[in-house]
């Protein structure tokens, strides 16, 4: 839009009146008020490529090397199929095959999977996984900003708070390797924006936005739904409670009906696996265990991002190594955390600023855990012993799990994410007070930040092709429901777990070649699921082999042969040599047919006999 009192662009007249050539085309999207948005964001989600690089190499045909990576992909794959078929996404036989399992607690992002399914349908799933990964950090940069704009009160500062989160190592490394945790932390500004509107302009339209953000939390990932609702919680709580009425009241009532509404599905599944016959399975202690372990120091959470180790700083990185064992980022980085600490300062009497400390210095707390991480030891203050593991009775997080329903909330190092949202609205207005105060003199220590934001991925992980063609082409020609087995063989992902950690790529090729798997990858195992497997005596014998065990006898053998004629195993497909497990294909009538890509491939006798002339088996050769 052009200045107050000037004519649009296109309707400025010409000569003698007459009306003049429209404007270019990018002249009027310069002028449309969408522009500056789209402009925005597309910069953010540059910077999110250049931040996280080389991850968006990945869309050449590559994965982290990890099960997770291909368990996402699967979950995409089995979304689409599911939709594509109109069928529900929430219970499958094509893993644990053929016991299958229900996945109300799995991190299948029903969500994600239903937008994605037209390029999952069309590129494969692979794509879809890679494409989500990369824009992820630019669309959490945008829609923090966004919610940034309602407290800020210039572009800058809330341009500054955007960047600081969605390109934050937290979440840039979730965005890397736990796509469900990256996708879930998009509905925390979302939230936020959308409360706070609600208590600006009470009605209708706000009350029903509001709701299906939290309903679509829940349908991507059910733990940043409860922290997503801790954030509308606390926005709105304090408006009906400071002034309550009846108009307040169905305001926020509105928006939880409409949120329950929207989450309706993925609840539903959940209340019906939590039941006392379907119920993930869990052995007493596992989850205090997870209370203790996924806590963060305070050593962690305030060091240097170790991101700063590929600029050659690795002297100043190594001090975040020094706390607890953790596979995931905890550090909030000097920067972010010395901005956040004068914002405090310069906007003490600002609405709200006070309130804001108040959840960081919560959220900090909380990721603790149930004791207090010093370094590389933790104590527990006044020690509770639950289910034989020691958790400190004044540890916030201790309680918060005691909450109903939040016992599976079993990761405290969560509650980093939540805290980035306080510290990117008080660093936004430390950046504003800079900009005032020292001018161009903000700029240096805003490139110091950037060189704490960002991922770069784990040397250790390294990636793997989206597709082995030599190892999967025969698999994907036979059209039949034959169940393939991977070696190392397990049910992996939940607690407890069985067996051992099988192939990253092992869940990629079942979305090539179609097949049902015997192993898997479930966030929350039930019980009738680990039960079911372990009760086939084939897939019994299997595990005692792969665990090095030599007692199998000749019955149970002869049981394991004809169990896996009953199962249909079509295919067993050897990742690692482990000789006790060849010996069980031996005498359970397996033969091998083939080797490609260091794998080798065995299957029944009587189908390898059916082999083609030019197909023999190795062996035979």
């Amino acid at each position: 839009m052009g200045r107050p009192g000037q004519a649009p662009a296109e309707a400025v007249p010409g000569p003698e009146g007459i009306p003049g050539p429209p404007a270019p085309w990018f002249t009027r999207l310069r002028q449309h008020p969408l522009a500056a948005h789209l402009f925005l964001l597309a910069g953010y989600l540059v910077t999110g490529l250049a931040v996280t690089w080389p991850r968006v190499t990945y869309l050449g045909g590559r994965l982290p090397a990890l099960r997770d990576a291909g368990g996402y992909v699967w979950d995409f794959w089995w979304m689409a199929r599911q939709v594509s078929h109109f069928s529900s996404p929430w219970s499958t036989r094509q893993l644990a095959a053929p016991v299958g399992s229900d996945l109300g607690y799995h991190t299948l992002m029903p969500l994600p999977g239903l937008v994605m399914t037209p390029v999952t349908l069309a590129f494969g799933p692979s794509l879809s996984y890679n494409l989500l990964s990369i824009l992820c950090p630019g669309l959490l940069a945008y829609l923090m900003y966004r919610a940034a704009r309602l407290w800020l009160p210039t572009q800058l500062g809330a341009i500054v708070a955007g960047g600081l989160f969605g390109l934050s190592a937290i979440l840039t490394w979730r965005s890397w390797y736990e796509l469900n945790l990256a996708l879930g932390a998009l509905f925390l500004p979302m939230a936020l924006e959308a409360a706070v509107r609600l208590r600006r302009r009470p009605g209708r339209r706000q009350s029903l936005i509001l709701g299906a953000v939290m309903g679509a939390a829940v349908l991507t990932d059910q733990e940043s739904a409860v922290l997503a609702s801790l954030v509308a919680g606390l926005a709105l709580v304090p408006w009906v409670a400071r002034h309550p009425s009846a108009a307040r009241l169905r305001a926020a009532a509105l928006a939880a009906l409409t949120g329950l509404l929207v989450a309706s599905p993925q609840l539903i599944v959940m209340l019906q696996q939590a039941s006392a016959a379907r119920s993930p399975a869990s052995k007493a202690g596992l989850l205090e265990v997870n209370y203790v372990l996924s806590g963060a120091s305070l050593q962690e959470m305030f060091s240097p991002s170790p991101r700063v180790a590929d600029y050659g700083l690795t002297a100043v990185s190594s001090y975040y190594h020094h706390g607890p064992y953790s596979i995931v980022i905890a550090a909030f980085g000097i920067v972010l955390t010395a901005l956040t600490l004068l914002g405090i300062v310069v906007s003490w009497r600002r609405r709200h600023a006070r309130s804001l400390a108040l959840l960081w210095l919560t959220c900090v707390i909380l990721s603790l855990g149930s004791v207090v991480w010093v370094g590389s030891h933790h104590y527990v203050p006044l020690a509770t012993v639950v289910h034989g593991v020691r958790l400190s009775v004044i540890m916030p997080f201790t309680w918060f799990t005691r909450i109903p329903g939040l016992a599976t909330f079993r990761e405290a190092n969560r509650f980093t994410e939540l805290a980035l949202v306080p510290m990117v609205l008080l660093a936004g207005s430390a950046v504003e007070w800079l900009r005032k105060h020292a001018g161009a003199g903000v700029i240096p220590v805003l490139v110091l930040a950037l060189l704490e934001t960002g991922w770069s991925g784990n040397p250790g992980i390294g990636s793997m092709p989206t597709a082995l063609p030599a190892l999967d082409r025969p698999i994907a020609a036979q059209h039949t429901s034959s169940i393939v087995v991977d070696v190392p063989f397990g049910i992996r992902g939940g607690m407890p777990v069985i067996g051992d950690g099988f192939a990253p790529d092992s869940m990629v090729l079942a979305t090539a070649d179609g097949h049902p798997l015997a192993n898997a990858l479930i966030s929350r195992i039930p019980a009738g699921t680990l039960n079911g497997i372990e009760r086939n005596p084939f897939y019994a014998a299997l595990l005692s082999a792969q665990g090095g065990q030599h007692r199998t006898t000749s019955a149970q053998f002869r049981q394991a042969e004809i169990n896996a004629r009953q199962l249909h195993i079509g295919w067993v497909l050897v990742w690692r040599r482990i000789p006790p497990v060849l010996r069980l294909l031996r005498v359970t009538d397996f033969r091998l047919a083939y080797e490609a890509n260091g794998v080798l491939v065995y299957r029944p006798a009587h189908d390898v006999a059916r082999l083609a002339p030019g197909t023999r088996p190795l062996a035979a050769r």
